[in-house]
């Protein structure tokens, strides 16, 4: 599993930061970017505040798991999840079934 610096690297490259903007957008000198990312310090909360305003995954910097998809959807989108949760497999089989065709229609 990789460790916090790596993640935070991995999450500044994603966005398509370099250290220096990074840095300057977590508040900090990108010598501290830099020390994060090697490991060698933590971030501070502060810090992981103003990095989730430019679009890092806080949850996976700290813990290595993502943010759970359901996170992102719209109100529409999050209802839809949830009955087709309710119902069992073989109305989600037939509900996929429609989907299928319906995508494939269009």
């Amino acid at each position: 599993m990789l460790k916090i610096g790596d993640r935070l690297k991995e999450e500044r490259v994603r966005l398509g930061f370099n250290q220096a903007d990074f840095a300057a957008v977590g508040g900090v000198a990108k010598t501290s970017q830099f020390n994060y990312e090697k490991g060698d310090r933590s971030p501070d909360a502060e810090y992981l505040a103003k990095v989730l305003g430019a679009g890092a995954d806080i949850l996976y910097i700290v813990s290595g798991q993502r943010v759970p998809p359901a996170a992102s959807l719209d109100a529409a989108e999050s209802l839809l999840l949830s009955r087709y949760r309710a119902v069992g497999a073989r109305d989600r089989d037939t509900l996929n079934h429609i989907l299928e065709r319906m995508v494939a229609a269009n």
